[in-house]
């Protein structure tokens, strides 16, 4: 009966410490998180930006997409059902 009551109180001191520990490492961890996601974002994005304001002037207009040549909507909508009321 003593070594049962002794894994109890083993297994409830890891779930409380490790739950102690992740709540004091959770803070240091998503800072870490989001500094990286931040580099990549501007990693990513920064060079971009750089890159299309030298290589275009101030005013200029591009076009990146041309319109696609069907762009009317289709006029057939289904098959027309004609109902007559029957007494």
């Amino acid at each position: 009966m003593m070594t049962f009551l002794k894994t109890i109180l083993i297994v409830l001191l890891v779930y409380f410490g490790l739950k102690f520990l992740i709540r004091l490492a959770t803070p240091y961890l998503m800072r870490y998180i989001s500094k990286k996601a931040g580099q990549q974002f501007e990693q990513f994005f920064g060079n971009t930006t750089n890159m299309n304001t030298e290589r275009e002037r101030e005013g200029s207009i591009t076009i990146d997409k041309n319109p696609s040549k069907n762009s009317r909507a289709s006029k057939t909508v289904g098959e027309y059902v004609d109902y007559e009321e029957v007494d």
